[in-house]
């Protein structure tokens, strides 16, 4: 399996798992667990955010973020909205790549004004990272709010993308 390939499946498992968790914390009562729900779209913001700079990053383009997250909030559904859209965005772009670009070091400033330097590749797999490290979070949440999480597992998505998997195991 090449890079790319890789890259592809893991950034539509990250689209799958986003679109799982945003359905299940939905269910998160917004009146009698209104912090929770709050943090938990403030950890769901913040990854979009930093998912939309290095977007910005890889298709050499400015960005009008000064920060990781945003001071205001959008509401779940602005949120999810957007977060889908960028799902796409990633999706697209890597079936795009030519293999010699994952390979290619991009020169970027960080919002806090330091100067980064990594290859398109580096900076996908952050980017998958990432979002999977703050989703767990949110599920950890969702879990002391007594709402069970979606299986945010990479098997479980493959195998469900694809059932002839458990036919051939």
């Amino acid at each position: 399996m090449s890079s790319s390939t890789l890259l592809l499946s893991l950034f539509k498992y990250k689209a799958w798992a986003n679109d799982e968790l945003f359905a299940e914390l939905d269910k998160l009562d917004p009146q009698a667990r209104q912090a929770e729900r709050h943090l938990a779209i403030r950890l769901l913001n913040h990854i979009h955010v930093v998912d939309r700079i290095f977007a910005a990053h890889l298709a050499g383009q400015p960005h009008a973020y000064t920060a990781t997250n945003t001071p205001e909030t959008p509401t779940l559904a602005e949120l999810r909205d957007a977060v889908a859209q960028t799902d796409r965005w990633y999706v697209g772009y890597i079936e795009g790549l030519a293999p010699q670009q994952l390979e290619e070091s991009l020169p970027f400033v960080f919002t806090d004004g330091a100067n980064g330097l990594m290859s398109r590749e580096e900076m996908l797999a952050h980017v998958a990272t990432h979002g999977g490290y703050h989703r767990g979070a949110v599920g950890r949440i969702m879990a002391q709010a007594e709402l069970p999480p979606p299986r945010d597992i990479f098997t479980v998505y493959l195998h469900r993308a694809e059932p002839a998997r458990r036919e051939r195991g």
